[in-house]
């Protein structure tokens, strides 16, 4: 696990956006102590779909029109 100062990662923060996307993680640490954890998400926790509007209307729905029908 690498550790890395905030004030880095603030600076270069596409660098290490970068790292992470190639599978490497972090902790991020400020004033010598660990803050939080940078790393890759795990496929399970990737983004899950509630609702596919395509399926109501090809192209979607408009984001006004599926709120005047709450």
């Amino acid at each position: 696990m690498n550790l890395i100062g905030l004030k880095d990662l603030r600076k270069d923060v596409n660098t290490y956006i970068s790292e992470v996307r190639k599978g490497k993680s972090f902790i991020v640490v400020r004033r010598s102590k660990p803050v939080f954890k940078i790393s890759p998400p795990d496929e399970e926790e990737l983004w899950e779909s509630v609702i596919d509007f395509t399926k109501i209307r090809k192209g979607g729905i408009v984001l006004k029109e599926l709120l005047s029908r709450l």
